[in-house]
Formats: structure tokens, C-alpha cells, sequence
């Protein structure tokens, strides 16, 4: 299967919630690497690479998650760097 990064920006009740421990024990579960951190005005962002069904399982994952709520996501692709973990910056 073909790997993609994506560049992510999650708006919602998304910080102080367990959020990036979520994503990345669920990223580093599926073999996905990238990051994620919290931004000043509230959101997350994140860089995905994997393939395309991990990525939105992830997603969905995320989704689900009982302790806060993800109202929009912006995503983009962008260019694959081929890195191996997953981190929180």
C-alpha cells in the first residue's frame, strides 16, 4: 500500500483532554509516524504518514475519544518525509 502524509488541524475541546496521548499510542498501534502538538489559539496540529486507511482510522480513533470533541478538521497532503516514529512535540 502507498504511504501519504497529511497535515492536520484539530478544532474543538481538544487540549487537557488526553488527546495527543491518544494519538499517538493509536498512531504508533496502526505503524504510523508524524507528530503532534497543541497550538496557542486551542487546536491541535499533527503530521500523519502512512497509508490512507491507518490515517483515517486514526482519525476515527480520535473521533471517538469520550473526553473531548473534535467540532472541524482541516487536512491537507503534503510531502512524504519517511520518518519512523511518532512523537509529541
Amino acid at each position: 500500500m502507498e504511504k501519504v502524509r497529511k497535515h492536520l488541524i484539530f478544532y474543538g475541546y481538544v487540549q487537557g483532554v488526553g488527546f495527543r496521548w491518544k494519538a499517538s499510542h493509536t498512531a504508533r498501534r496502526l505503524g504510523i509516524s508524524g507528530w503532534v502538538r497543541n497550538l496557542p489559539d486551542g487546536s491541535v496540529e499533527m503530521e500523519a504518514e502512512g497509508t490512507e486507511r491507518d490515517i483515517s482510522d486514526l482519525i476515527e480513533a480520535l473521533e471517538n475519544h469520550s473526553w473531548g470533541s473534535i467540532e472541524s478538521i482541516d487536512e491537507k497532503n503534503i510531502p512524504i518525509h519517511g520518518d519512523y516514529s511518532f512523537d509529541v512535540v
